[in-house]
């Protein structure tokens, strides 16, 4: 049966896990998250399929279940799963995406790899993607795109069905057009994005350098602008914009362009820390801290995160302030990365020297300034973490929009708690109460960490109380519904 909505997503909805030798398959744990946000949208729609890829030995092999049927809180939809073999995935996502596009993404031009890029192999996965799409679409059908690694796939798509509708959203930064100009496939891949009829980002400034890119490329007919929200614009951030492009034109299609911010579920997160349970274990942390102060860090592993730069300067603070030795801690829990892609290794590496000689030049038996956490935690004991740190400190180099912060800010609601947020993190456009700092300063990030440990209690929670408004005005459900929205104009206008 054909769907009106289709989602066209790298990931499977759902965790497949192995249970006496059968493969089941489960919803994701928390419901906190873009995957449980993404399937909400199958309650809009009489029918509606997700497709993704799954790891295949045998592509061929007539046994794979290419269509799965899932029945969960979101309804009833089909998974239609693309096998690609062990060389496709390194292919088309550890090389391509990771080693190519993500340096360029984030503006760290000497560390793209052009070399090792299969082009053809790109191009054969996002044509698979984008067959799948126009064979489970009915007639004009809403199909959301999702992510850099599927840039070809509204071309292919517009190919094949010209009656759909076609939105493409970037999770990532999107950069200046001299930075993404250095992609050699770079017309191919706007070309494939004007094919869309909207294309979406976390902020104005990445809609601005998208447009500036395709007019560097591609002759526009036209370019309307409009204001920024005044919430979104701040004289203290980086990424800060007055004003945003809303739609371009070219050979006359309209295509809208769209800025709406990835949130949290505010409420969820919110409701879970008045839980007594989580309550009672953020009261057991606090209480094994004693007087010491705890700064939590959150992150992947990743060079974008900036995790050396962030213990550097927690290095220097506790050089420069030796008042400070076994009074506070540092939380570092920088997820671990694929070992097997070389950049992240050597960042992995590079934050475990870093903390061991911190430890090793500062700690005592009775107290270490760094406990460096290198696996994933499980959300429940994440957000009691973040009820019970008295300061949490996000300074990726560069990020898309940046959630962990949103999710500390929900996780307060006893209104303490500072966050010191780098300027260069796209959720630092709303988040104007933070503590802003410049992670390429030195004194910059040093100072604002000396500030947050300093902050008085009147101050924190008058800054928290601004906080708190913004994540629950940007919220993940505010976010959909803005998508929804725009499918919705789009749709009327193209029927």
């Amino acid at each position: 049966m054909s769907s009106d909505l289709v989602i066209v997503y790298h990931r499977q909805p759902y965790e497949e896990v192995e249970e006496n030798g059968k493969t089941v398959l489960r919803e994701n744990k928390s419901p906190n998250g873009i995957v449980p946000t993404l399937k909400s949208f199958f309650g809009t729609a009489e029918h509606a399929t997700w497709i993704a890829w799954k790891l295949a030995e045998d592509p061929a092999n007539p046994g794979f279940e290419k269509v799965v049927e899932i029945n969960d809180n979101h309804g009833t939809y089909n998974v239609s799963r693309l096998p690609l073999t062990e060389a496709q995935v390194k292919s088309f996502y550890h090389v391509s995406s990771k080693e190519a596009f993500w340096p360029i993404l984030h503006s760290f031009k000497e560390k793209f790899n052009y070399d090792p890029v299969d082009w053809p192999t790109f191009r054969e996965v996002n044509w698979a993607f984008a067959e799948a799409a126009a064979r489970e679409a009915g007639k004009g059908a809403r199909v959301w795109v999702h992510d850099y690694n599927l840039w070809l796939v509204p071309g292919y798509l517009r190919q094949l069905r010209s009656d759909v509708t076609i939105s493409f959203f970037h999770h990532t930064p999107f950069p200046a057009a001299d930075m993404f100009n250095v992609l050699p496939w770079r017309r191919e891949i706007v070309d494939s994005l004007l094919k869309c009829d909207i294309i979406g980002f976390h902020i104005p400034r990445y809609a601005s350098n998208f447009v500036a890119v395709a007019n560097s490329l591609f002759d526009l007919d036209d370019i309307t602008i409009g204001h920024v929200a005044p919430d979104l614009v701040s004289d203290g951030t980086a990424l800060s914009e007055r004003r945003v492009p809303t739609s371009i034109t070219q050979d006359g299609r309209k295509i809208a362009i769209s800025s709406a911010s990835v949130g949290v579920s505010a409420e969820y997160i919110s409701g879970r820390s008045e839980e007594p349970e989580l309550r009672e274990t953020a009261r057991e942390i606090r209480d094994g801290m004693g007087d010491v102060r705890l700064i939590l860090s959150v992150g992947r592993t990743d060079y974008t995160k900036g995790g050396v730069d962030q213990l550097e300067s927690f290095e220097r603070v506790l050089e420069d302030n030796p008042d400070l030795r076994g009074k506070v801690k540092l939380m570092h829990v920088s997820v671990s990365a694929d070992r097997k892609m070389s950049a992240y290794a050597r960042t992995q590496t590079g934050i475990e020297e870093t903390a061991g000689r911190i430890n090793g030049r500062f700690g005592t038996l009775e107290w270490q300034p760094i406990a460096l956490i290198s696996r994933a935690i499980p959300f429940e004991q994440l957000l009691s973490y973040y009820m019970a740190a008295d300061v949490a400190w996000i300074t990726p180099l560069v990020d898309g929009m940046n959630l962990v912060c949103k999710e500390f800010v929900a996780a307060r609601s006893d209104g303490d708690g500072v966050l010191v947020l780098s300027e260069f993190a796209g959720a630092a456009v709303e988040l104007h109460s933070a503590v802003i700092t410049n992670p390429f300063s030195h004194r910059s990030m040093d100072n604002a960490i000396l500030a947050a440990l300093d902050m008085p209690q009147e101050e924190r929670r008058a800054r928290m109380v601004e906080l708190r408004k913004a994540v629950f005005r940007y919220t993940l459900d505010a976010w959909a519904e803005e998508h929804k929205h725009q499918f919705d104009v789009s749709h009327a206008g193209n029927s």
